[in-house]
């Protein structure tokens, strides 16, 4: 049987999901589709709208076989981290190749791009300090510099200033970087872009724009037309039991108390908390009413959102510094769900696997796993917060979805 990757957060799965699922199966002559998916927390430094095991039957409904989860340290982690442990896993259950979105949309720009930049690293990382030194952000560094490397040695590159193209240039890299056989591949994004709103009646959009819409509107007919009947259910369903969708504004008076009961040299513990932004950060917790009205108060050229945010997640779970350090690969996989085919495939590949495959969370002692349960119980319990009737699974408790 053959397998095609994808690597997805699936918040929520929507009608581009869909298409981009259905081209991955078809360009890589695929039987099935393994995606590797954000558990709780997610690569933009934020909680998941739903919980991974409505994420995991939404993609399972719309045709993924088999759901695996990509742990916390990368699915929190920057785009070069976060794309090493998808490609590791995917690599470690055996994946013949990857399918990846881009606006790119074409598979040699990403291979001449990674080798212009292997080929010039030295130069490369020369040019990224310089940047730095001017005061403007790491990523914006970084594509100042690329755009400084590809003036000088002109040829046909992808563009760097896209979201979609930054994680598939990534995934490229890991895969050379890591020595994986794994084939990548790329389609091409379609009607929405990324961060593009929500237009009405529209049966394609960005999972950025639904979730806005969500946050404006409170309901979901608005949003509608753009998703799957399974996860307009599923989601109707959420919403019914939790009246709520996750986020950091629903979330921001325990993340707002449990930054306001630190002292700034104690969060300085915590990853990603450099340069003396400790200090903001509680300043503007004590004094902001909002999550928006908090960033607003912290943000600044130097830090962009996303770091921020990340930052936040990782006071919000606790994850040190430490223990960001002490993990270096993946050290399993994580099966959240699997169709009959996925069944199939696991049975008939198991043996080749380079990872152990956990099904039983509870009979498995492993670190990394440790770190993925408990950000799901800050999760949950985050969710479960003033609602008297809704409960989320634990994942102590909770068998791989059989769909």
């Amino acid at each position: 049987m053959q397998a095609v990757g994808i690597v997805v957060e699936y918040n929520p799965f929507h009608n581009g999901h869909a298409y981009h699922l259905e081209q991955a199966k078809k360009i890589a002559q695929a039987d099935i589709a393994i995606a590797v998916m954000s558990g709780s927390f997610l690569q933009r430094g934020e909680p998941a709208m739903v919980d991974k095991w409505t994420r995991t039957k939404m993609a399972l409904a719309s045709g993924v076989d088999i759901v695996i989860e990509l742990p916390y340290v990368y699915s929190t982690a920057p785009a070069t981290d976060f794309a090493k442990g998808a490609i590791s896993l995917l690599s470690a259950i055996c994946c013949d190749s990857f399918a990846f979105g881009s606006e790119n949309g074409s598979i040699q720009p990403f291979m001449d791009t990674y080798r212009l930049i292997d080929d010039h690293r030295i130069e490369y990382n020369a040019l990224i300090k310089e940047n730095l030194q001017t005061g403007v952000s790491y990523p914006k560094s970084l594509h100042y510099a690329y755009e400084q490397l590809t003036q000088k040695f002109p040829a046909t590159y992808i563009d760097l200033g896209q979201p979609n193209n930054i994680l598939g240039f990534h995934y490229v890299e890991s895969v050379n970087m890591l020595g994986s056989s794994i084939k990548p591949l790329t389609i091409p994004r379609i009607a929405a872009g990324y961060h593009d709103a929500l237009q009405e009646g529209a049966s394609i959009a960005s999972a950025t724009g639904i979730r806005k819409a969500l946050a404006t509107t409170g309901t979901l007919q608005n949003v509608r037309e753009a998703l799957p009947n399974a996860t307009y259910e599923y989601l109707h369903d959420w919403y019914s039991q939790f009246s709520k969708f996750a986020s950091w504004e629903t979330f921001w008076p325990l993340l707002q108390f449990t930054i306001v009961r630190h002292t700034p040299s104690e969060l300085t513990r915590y990853a990603e908390v450099t340069e003396g932004i400790e200090y903001a950060l509680v300043k503007a917790a004590k004094t902001s009413d909002s999550f928006a009205s908090f960033m607003e108060k912290i943000k600044s050229k130097r830090y962009t959102w996303t770091r921020l945010q990340r930052m936040l997640t990782h006071i919000y779970t606790g994850f040190t510094k430490v223990q960001l350090k002490s993990f270096k690969s993946p050290s399993a996989i994580r099966l959240l769900g699997m169709s009959s085919q996925g069944q199939a495939y696991l049975g008939q590949h198991k043996k080749d696997f380079t990872l152990p495959l956990i099904s039983r969370v509870a009979a498995t002692k492993d670190t990394m796993l440790a770190v993925d349960i408990h950000a799901t119980e800050i999760y949950n319990l985050s969710i479960e917060h003033g609602t008297q009737q809704g409960k989320l699974p634990k994942d102590y408790q909770t068998p791989p979805i059989r769909f």
